[in-house]
């Protein structure tokens, strides 16, 4: 079994990836639940959704995320009658919402119902929210506190970040089906995703930075090529926060529980930095725009 800490987008093209050189029955993905939210009184999973949808072929490409061939007569007509329309709900994507909201309502867990539709849209790999429990991202700001989705939907990430911050961690249980997968992996590999969005809120959970120590082989494909985030706003954070946007600097941020690092080919400049710091460094593409690269970058993920 391989083990991904999954966020968003990335996550998502990465575990496609390696679909194409394993069997996806043998993939986990543990994916991060922080930017989860309840908005008309809906549960949403924006990351769950995300790898979902691209897993089982369903993803729309050209928006990046979302279901293809969707429309938005809900949201029109929400809109119409002054709601709150800002983000936005497609109709086949509202059904997922509906659905795992009754699910939750008649006492399923995240993770159960996450597996129920994982299923029904004919995904074949193992899909673990982080945490059945409610944890948030939040984010401090010139403009003050706001919520992830206010920031990274509502305000498109145009706002300066002077902290993140994970609430809810001292009532939230990690998963233990998560803990046992990356305890149990052949490998586990930590997804190009935002290392401040995306994989820190799962790190936060009691017990994931111990069980991923204990390992010492976790491998990592860096997020920023080139200096700059292929999508999101990883480059600007990491500024914002004093961070080094780049791939020796998402090295520095994780330090050693990454042992070996995967980095684009226009980064190689920086392979002596980071394997002087004591990690393995492999070289390779890991712009996944067509399926040699993906497939190129999953082979050397798992070399």
């Amino acid at each position: 079994m391989i083990t991904v800490l999954a966020g968003g987008v990335g996550a998502a093209r990465l575990l496609r990836a390696l679909c194409l050189v394993v069997d996806p029955g043998e993939l986990t993905a543990v994916i991060n639940v922080g930017d989860d939210l309840v908005l008309h009184g809906l549960t949403i999973c924006p990351d769950v959704d995300t790898v979902t949808y691209t897993l089982a072929g369903l993803n729309d490409e050209a928006r990046g995320w979302g279901l293809t061939g969707e429309t938005w007569r809900v949201m029109d007509e929400l809109e119409a009658l002054g709601g709150e329309a800002w983000f936005r709900l497609g109709d086949r994507d509202l059904a997922t919402h509906l659905y795992r909201t009754q699910r939750l309502a008649e006492g399923a867990t995240k993770t159960e119902a996450t597996a129920e539709i994982a299923r029904a849209r004919g995904v074949a790999s193992t899909l673990l929210p982080a945490s059945d429990d409610p944890v948030a991202t939040t984010l401090e700001t010139l403009e003050g506190p706001m919520a992830f989705q206010e920031y990274f939907v509502r305000r498109r990430h145009d706002v300066t970040v002077t902290a993140v911050r994970v609430t809810g961690l001292a009532a939230a249980r990690t998963s233990p089906a998560a803990l046992a997968a990356i305890a149990g992996a052949e490998r586990v590999v930590v997804a190009p995703s935002n290392p401040l969005l995306s994989i820190d809120p799962i790190l936060a959970l009691a017990g994931v930075r111990e069980a991923l120590g204990e390992r010492g082989d976790v491998v990592a494909v860096s997020p920023i090529v080139g200096g700059a985030a292929l999508k999101g706003p990883a480059d600007r954070l990491m500024s914002d926060l004093g961070l080094e946007p780049s791939a020796a600097g998402v090295a520095d941020h994780y330090g050693g529980l990454v042992a070996t690092w995967v980095i684009d080919e226009l980064d190689a400049a920086l392979a002596g930095r980071i394997g002087g710091a004591g990690h393995e460094v492999r070289v390779t593409t890991t712009v996944m725009d067509d399926p040699a690269r993906a497939r190129a970058l999953a082979e050397a993920v798992l070399a």
